[in-house]
């Protein structure tokens, strides 16, 4: 299959070509890649050529600026194809549909979503904090048998997004949402949990005394953080140790997973850990 740089060989200098970004994430129709300032000049031959060599991708957006905001948004311009940031994503047999400005979505975490479902045993009850468009619970729900998926997130077109989905995929009786902030909304449940996710890396570690409140003794947690490779991760093992001792739980980690690469020697990192 011929790659992007080798498709703008004859549009690009040598040195342009170096600049070229070697990968890019494809959300349903929607093609999202970081142009570097050296190529902004020819940030619309690259798209249009992204368009005619890729088939699924009929519109081609570019980063602008890093995630921001408590709601995780990213501001994205279309630089070719069709005028939208809507897309409709197929994965692990759901449809998911998602604003990809408006609300924090990432393809990567697609296999990670996999992996979790097919550790959910049947009849679980599962609390997926931070759930966004309802990725999580959706994926979950489609590939193991839980007993009921309770998800919580608070930016509200998210929250919009994650009604629609559920109804799409016909999952209304296995995934009730909830719009809200975690802290607030999780005691107000007055539930325990078996398991529970907490996908949001950057501050899961604050909220980790809400999902102690959720949690019975066995509730596998699967905590979310940044970690660096350098040290095995182990920071972020001793950090959720630490919080356990802190709230005076004991637990015992089951495995550290690499689920993503963040930046250069940096790692979204899940680990997994049981509540004794």
């Amino acid at each position: 299959m011929t790659t992007l740089k080798q498709a703008l060989k004859n549009m690009l200098t040598k040195k342009e070509l170096e600049n070229v970004p070697s990968s890019f994430d494809v959300v349903g129709s929607i093609a999202i890649i970081d142009i570097p300032p050296e190529l902004k000049k020819k940030e619309k031959i690259i798209a249009e050529t992204m368009i005619k060599l890729f088939k699924p991708v009929k519109t081609v957006v570019k980063k602008s600026g890093i995630h921001y905001g408590k709601y995780r948004r990213q501001k994205l311009d279309v630089i070719a194809g069709e005028k939208t940031k809507v897309a409709e994503y197929k994965e692990s047999g759901v449809r998911i549909k998602v604003d990809l400005e408006k609300a924090y979505f990432s393809s990567r975490l697609g296999t990670e979503r996999l992996r979790i479902a097919k550790r959910v045993k049947p009849k679980e009850k599962v609390l997926v904090m931070f759930s966004g468009v309802a990725p999580f619970p959706l994926v979950i729900a489609k590939n193991s048998k839980p007993g009921i998926i309770y998800a919580v997130e608070m930016n509200p077109v998210a929250h919009e997004y994650a009604e629609h989905n559920v109804v799409l995929n016909k999952m209304q009786d296995k995934i009730k949402l909830f719009k809200g902030d975690v802290r607030d909304v999780v005691p107000k449940l007055k539930k325990k949990f078996d398991r529970i996710l907490m996908p949001m890396p950057k501050t899961s570690r604050t909220f980790l005394e809400t999902a102690f409140k959720a949690a019975k003794k066995g509730t596998i947690i699967h905590f979310y953080a940044f970690g660096r490779e350098e040290d095995e991760f182990q920071l972020i093992r001793d950090a959720v140790k630490e919080e356990c001792k802190q709230h005076k739980k004991k637990c015992r980690i089951i495995r550290t997973v690499k689920a993503g690469h963040y930046a250069p020697g940096v790692y979204r990192v899940c680990i997994d850990f049981r509540l004794l």
